[in-house]
């Protein structure tokens, strides 16, 4: 199979699972070629039959990206046990579409949504170091010099040390700049320096900006946007 393109990649462009999901898949032994149960390492070239757990794998004709307008009180997953609505109610139903990370259920904003598994990589593995950007409101709603001073030199919270890139006082709170995207991190950032987020919402990821998308709506990425997001390259 030489010549090909590694199988982590495959699957990861189907939209069935991140580069290191794959990874895990093909360990597993449930990735074959050609009939054969794949190993890592192994490539497949265009034409394989390439199937997970069986099946073939979705040929989407071309990868989709969306830019959601989450709305408070719904959950960031394809489905959920306790009935509550997700974001895949919000966009059209296309064969290997999946959220980019996370927001949580009581947050709102930016939230991009993809069949594309390397962009999916590219947005959230610690390397790529992208920003995303918060805007909060808290209690007290004044948030001190000193106190934004303290989130960009770094607190320490349950699960190791965390740093904001930039904060900056705004009406009822402040904006927030991260380059990572731990569980609840802004929430318990400001925590820990004597602010309650009473509201949070997500206003950018890397270059794009969520701008006056209204809340619940979603529109595509043009291709521009989607390239340079791929590429590192800033959006201009």
């Amino acid at each position: 199979m030489e010549g090909g393109q590694r199988l982590q990649k495959v699957l990861a462009r189907a939209g069935v699972a991140s580069r290191r999901k794959a990874e895990e898949l093909i360990r597993a032994g449930r990735v074959t070629v050609n009939g054969r149960v794949a190993a890592l390492g192994d490539v497949a070239d265009p034409g394989d039959d390439v199937r997970l757990d069986g099946r073939p794998l979705p040929r989407p004709e071309r990868s989709v990206t969306y830019l959601l307008h989450k709305p408070r009180g719904h959950v960031t997953t394809a489905s959920d046990e306790l009935g509550r609505p997700t974001v895949m109610d919000l966009v059209p139903a296309v064969p290997g579409l999946h959220p980019v990370g996370r927001l949580d259920l009581d947050s709102e904003g930016l939230l991009l949504l993809t069949t594309d598994g390397d962009l999916t990589l590219r947005l959230t593995h610690p390397r790529y170091r992208h920003e995303k950007e918060y805007r909060v409101w808290t209690d007290p709603p004044d948030v001190s010099d000193e106190a934004l001073a303290r989130l960009t030199s770094g607190v320490t919270l349950e699960d190791g040390p965390a740093r904001a890139e930039r904060a900056e006082r705004a009406p009822g709170g402040a904006v927030v700049v991260l380059r990572e995207g731990r569980k609840r991190q802004v929430r318990r950032m400001l925590a820990a320096v004597g602010h309650e987020v009473v509201r949070l919402k997500r206003t950018r990821v890397a270059g794009l900006e969520l701008g006056d998308l209204p809340v619940g709506r979603f529109r595509e990425l043009t291709a521009a946007e989607t390239a340079a997001l791929a590429s590192g390259d800033p959006l201009v």
